[in-house]
This record gives structure tokens, C-alpha cells and sequence, in this order.
């Protein structure tokens, strides 16, 4: 109801007369936009600045997720063609593997249009009755057009159609003051500015899906096929006039039907028979796979196509964060059945890792693993790399996430896995297994890359989910274990700044001096194997790192160093290692012990995201990594 109220209160009809002097002085400008200033304009509206002052565009940030440079382009794409650059005269083509966003990206464009359109700032005006909505500006005669540009600044470009043109004579006598005129509001179901084009067998294509074709119903009523109002407006670029023309696989289309795209965007006409051309402005947006693309590269003639295309690549996020929101938003859409099973903190964090690890390629720098890069690719702290390393790498291996596991097969293998799980909750050991069993038995994998993922998932359970679900149980267990971190921590500086300066250390209990616990300082440092050779170089760096935080006025935390963060949670884990193996592990527990384990999962239930089921499983799962350290 509240939508056909907007529609009513802003709804406005009239002639041409009435246009020119009531709507048209507010806003020359606007009523003369092209679609790409209306895309742009839609784009500006619906944006704003991020926290560093760059502009970012709301649109799209509920449903795309780490893909932000291949939305950058096209914004940038929309900008510069806006701006009447060359760039305006290219067909935009999206490039990607599947399930990467391409399809998304575009719907959330012609949403946006939609919605654009229904505010004061969107209105759009054109021709009352006109099959493709065109501007009222083109009723204006080309003698006059001069005076016009002279009196309201904007110049008028296009023709009128056929089907308006022969209107004016018949019904009007020519007098375009006379024309209607009203208010439109772009709509992909009312086919009013947007346009969608699916291929479908190329032996049956015809190309009157796009430009409509002779209405033979109509000719016996009017008696010639070349008359305007015998043609049948049906066709994808008469929807998308004045918007945009969504083009699904669009390498898998004749091409004759390229061509015929190639040149409305470059010249903004298209050519019927028994018309003249029909001048038709839109944004032409299409989409395409990785293997279609390659299939298109392979033939020489299509160089020419090429050079008229702007191609922007949507591959897969790299960042696991990321993909665990795509998992999350899929989810969430999923069904109840879906949405009702409870899934432990980590099931969708170490699903994206191994998904990512499927993505990336290993490079010359052997000695960055695959595990820290994944950690470098969602901006966590990898030591020895700076984040500035993060777009170095990415340009030296432009194919990642062009490849790898796609969040559909993911999401599919969680699906299996709750189908065939009786209870109402699913572990990350739950979700590995389910996503084994998937690669297994999928045809279309071979099997060297089927062994390859199989030991990512071992990797991802291994560097990822084995550290988490410690940090979970260790936290859940020791209530005070943040701020004994840190204490260890702050003792760690003193005595290692005491060890470097050559100087002792007064005991605060005993006010004693004494000399520095070099015993302590290596029970740390081998926790994440500094040898002896290398511990003054690390603790070197490491006063150097909290000399930098102190310069800044902050306080050196774990966070500020992530190899000595990993050292410190390793050395208290090894400190409560007893206390921990006692209440994860008694057979028959006492009834202290039994307090204790039932503190625990509470806590991990109450504070870390478990339920009673997972948060047990996760106990037992901490007590057999243990057993094998």
C-alpha cells in the first residue's frame, strides 16, 4: 500500500506545454540525463564516505562481501562514463567464476534504479504511450534546439521513435506542444528501463527477443508492415531504454546479436527493417564465465568484439572473514529447517579458510605458507609482513580467486551435513567431514586436485580451528585469562629490556635486585621456535614494536605483536595444562570435577557462542589434541 502511495503522491502527467513550464526549469539538468548520469547519480545517492574519507556506495555492502575492488571499477566504470569519456561507448562486461557475485551485483543495480527512480532526485519523464520511454526533450524540433540549449543550459541528443513520431502526425497534426508527457518510474517487472536478455539454444535464437519483430495481427488492422504501430516493441532494448540491459552469458549469443549490442552501445541506435534507426540510451551491463570467456579468446575474429568491451573481473574473496559472511547471508535466506541448526562459532570461519585455500596459488616466496597468506589476505597480523605485502602479492598472482571452491558447494556440503545429523547441531569436525565427503564424490573434481583440497581441510582444522577452539576452552576455563596474558606479557618486556640494557631487575615482592629469568624468557620464546641464535634479534624487535606504541601514546598488548601473542597463549596453555587435562578428561568425574566441566560449558555456551552439544565435543576435542602433544 505504502509503494502505490508513493507511486500516486509523485506521479505527474501532462503535455509537453505544461512539461516545459512547470517540471523542466527545476531541473533541466536532471531531465536531461543519459542512463549513464542517471546510473552515476543513482550510484552518488545511494553512497557515502567510508571512515577514511574515500567514497564507498551502500548498495551493495548487505549482499557483496570482499570484493571490493571489482565493485570499485565499476563504480569508477559509471563515473567516467557519466562524465562523457570514452568509456561510455564500451559494453561493460563482468567477468567471473560462478557463485563469485556477478549476478548479484547486477540485480543490486537494477534495485537501485528502481528505488532511485521513486525519489524527487530520480524523476524521470518521457513520452506518454512511447514503447521505449523516451526523453519528452526529443518532441523539441532540431530548428529549436538551439534556443533551447541557449535558454535552459543542457543540450538536447536523440531522436524521436518511429512509433512517437508517426503519433505526433496522425493523432496531433504535428504539434508537439500538444504531446503527453508524464512521470515514469523504472520497474524490471513493468519492463520501464530495465531490460534482461538469457541465452538460450543458439539454433533457435532469434533476434527479435531483442529488437521485436513485425506484429502480423496488427498489419491486416493497418495495412503495412512498416508501419510503426504493426511492430511488436517487445524486445530486451526497448525494455532497457533509458536504464539498463542486463545480459546474461553473454558470450554464448550469436554474433550477430553482439554486434548488434556492440554498436547501440557505441552508437546508441539500432537498425530494424523497414525503419530508420531507433535511437535507444541505455547501459548496457553483461555477464559471463571463466570458461566461455576463454572459449570467446580462442577465436581470432572476436579481437575487434574484444576492443569494445570494458572488462572487469569478479573473482572470489580471498579473505576468509569475508567468505564467512557470504555463508551467513546464504543461510540466513536458507530454509527454517536450515536457519534452526546451531552451528559452533567456528564451523563458518574454517570453512572459509579451507575455501580460500582452494583459491590461492603458492608463489616463489616458498617461505610464506599458505596459512600465513591466508591470514595476510584478512588483514590479521603476520610477522615478518607488513600489510602493505597484501597488494604486492595480490598483483604478482592475478588469478587468485578466479579458481577453488565456490560458497555454493559449501553451502551444499553443510546442507548434507545437516540432513544426515539427527541432532539439531552441527561441530566444525562435523562440517570438515561433511566437505571431504562432498570433494570425494564429486565427478567433475580429478583426483590430484580431490588429494590437494583434502589436505587444505587437514591445514584448515591444523593452523586454524585447532588454535581457536583452545583459545575457546583455555578462556572458558581460566575466567581471569586476558588480563594473566597480559601480565605475562608486561613481565616478558621487562625482563627482556633488563636482558638487552645488561642491567638487573628489582623483585616488587622482595625489593631485592635480581638478575633477569633468562629460564622464563626461552620458555616463551620456544613456544614458536626462536632458536637461540635468533632471540636477540627477536626481542630486539620486539622492544622496538613497544618503544613505537609507547611514541604513540598506546599500550603495548597481545594484539601488537602476533607471534609473541601466539608464544604467551601457548606458555599459559602449557601452565594450566594439568588443570585443564583433569576436567576435560576424568571418566568418572567427582563432583567437583563434574562443577568444574559444567562451568566450563556454560561459559562456552554463555560467553563463546556453543551449545551444550558442541561445547562438550569441543572439550573432548581439546583433551585428544592434548594427548597428542
Amino acid at each position: 500500500m505504502a509503494f502505490t502511495q508513493e507511486h500516486r503522491a509523485t506521479y505527474w502527467s501532462g503535455t509537453l506545454s505544461q512539461f516545459l513550464e512547470g517540471m523542466l526549469p527545476a531541473d533541466p539538468q536532471g531531465v536531461a540525463r543519459t542512463s549513464h548520469q542517471y546510473m552515476w547519480d543513482m550510484i552518488r545517492w545511494m553512497g557515502g564516505e567510508d571512515g577514511n574519507g574515500n567514497f564507498r556506495c551502500r548498495l551493495f555492502d548487505q549482499e557483496l562481501f570482499g570484493v571490493d575492488e571489482a565493485i570499485d571499477r565499476v563504480v569508477d566504470y559509471f563515473k567516467a562514463a557519466a562524465a562523457g569519456s570514452e568509456v561510455g561507448r564500451r559494453l561493460l562486461l563482468l567477468l567471473g567464476p560462478p557463485s563469485g557475485g556477478k549476478s548479484t551485483l547486477v540485480i543490486l543495480l537494477k534495485r537501485g534504479l528502481e528505488e532511485y527512480s521513486l525519489t524527487e532526485a530520480g524523476a524521470m519523464y518521457a513520452i506518454q504511450g512511447c514503447p521505449v520511454h523516451e526523453s519528452p526533450l526529443h518532441l523539441v524540433p532540431h530548428s529549436l534546439r538551439p534556443r533551447f540549449r541557449d535558454t535552459y543550459g543542457v543540450e538536447i541528443i536523440g531522436e524521436m521513435c518511429p512509433h512517437c513520431r508517426s503519433r505526433l502526425d496522425t493523432e496531433y497534426n504535428g504539434d508537439f506542444l500538444q504531446m503527453p508527457v508524464e512521470r515514469i518510474f523504472i520497474s524490471e517487472a513493468g519492463r520501464v528501463g530495465i531490460g534482461t536478455y538469457a541465452p538460450h539454444d543458439p539454433t533457435t535464437a532469434d533476434l527479435a527477443d531483442l529488437v521485436g519483430s513485425v506484429d502480423l495481427s496488427k498489419v491486416a488492422e493497418y495495412g503495412d508492415e512498416g508501419d510503426p504501430r504493426a511492430w511488436s516493441w517487445s524486445g530486451a532494448v526497448y525494455a532497457a531504454s533509458r536504464g539498463m540491459l542486463e545480459m546474461i552469458e553473454i558470450l554464448k549469443v550469436k554474433r550477430e546479436f553482439l554486434y548488434l549490442l556492440l554498436t547501440l552501445t557505441q552508437e546508441k541506435n539500432v537498425k530494424v527493417s523497414r525503419f530508420p534507426l531507433i535511437y535507444l540510451d541505455e547501459t548496457i551491463l553483461a555477464h559471463t564465465n571463466l570458461a566461455e570467456f576463454r572459449k570467446f579468446l580462442q577465436e581470432s575474429e572476436n579481437e575487434a568484439l574484444l576492443d569494445r568491451m570494458v572488462i572487469i573481473q569478479v573473482p572470489y574473496t580471498l579473505n576468509y572473514k569475508d567468505e564467512a559472511r557470504i555463508y551467513k547471508k546464504l543461510i540466513s535466506s536458507a530454509a527454517p529447517a536450515f536457519r534452526e541448526v546451531h552451528l559452533d562459532p567456528h564451523v563458518l570461519h574454517t570453512a572459509a579458510v579451507f575455501a580460500i585455500l582452494t583459491r590461492l596459488h603458492e608463489g616463489e616466496e616458498k617461505e610464506l605458507e599458505l596459512s600465513k597468506k591466508v591470514r595476510l589476505y584478512a588483514s590479521e597480523e603476520v610477522e615478518g609482513y607488513a600489510h602493505a605485502e597484501t597488494q604486492r602479492l595480490k598483483q604478482r598472482m592475478p588469478d587468485e580467486g578466479l579458481s577453488g571452491i565456490s560458497p555454493r558447494f559449501v553451502i551444499n556440503a553443510l546442507s548434507n551435513a545437516i540432513i544426515q545429523s539427527n541432532a539439531k547441531s552441527l561441530t566444525t569436525m562435523d562440517v570438515l567431514l561433511a566437505l571431504k565427503d562432498a570433494i570425494e564424490n564429486d565427478a567433475r573434481i580429478d583426483p590430484k586436485r580431490k588429494r590437494k583440497w583434502i589436505d587444505y581441510l587437514v591445514l584448515a582444522r591444523k593452523d586454524f580451528y585447532n588454535r581457536w577452539v583452545k583459545e575457546d576452552v583455555h578462556k572458558a576455563l581460566f575466567v581471569s585469562f586476558e588480563q594473566e596474558a597480559q601480565d605475562l606479557l608486561d613481565k616478558y618486556l621487562d625482563e627482556v629490556e633488563a636482558t638487552l640494557d645488561n642491567r638487573q631487575i628489582k623483585d616488587p615482592i622482595t625489593n631485592e635486585e635480581r638478575k633477569p629469568d633468562e629460564r622464563f624468557l626461552r620458555a616463551v620464546e620456544e613456544k614458536i621456535h626462536i632458536s637461540d641464535s635468533g632471540k636477540q634479534s627477536f626481542r630486539q624487535e620486539v622492544v622496538r614494536k613497544a618503544m613505537g606504541a609507547f611514541k604513540r601514546g598506546e599500550k603495548f598488548t597481545l594484539d601488537s605483536h602476533a607471534q609473541l601473542h601466539n608464544a604467551v597463549q601457548q606458555y599459559l596453555f602449557e601452565q594450566r595444562r594439568d588443570v585443564l587435562r583433569l576436567v576435560s578428561s576424568s571418566a568418572r568425574p567427582d563432583e567437583e570435577v563434574r562443577q568444574k566441566i559444567s562451568v566450563v560449558e556454560r561459559r562456552l555456551v554463555d560467553e563463546y557462542g556453543y551449545d551444550s552439544h558442541s561445547a562438550r565435543e569441543a572439550l573432548n576435542y581439546v583433551t585428544t589434541l592434548m594427548a597428542q602433544e
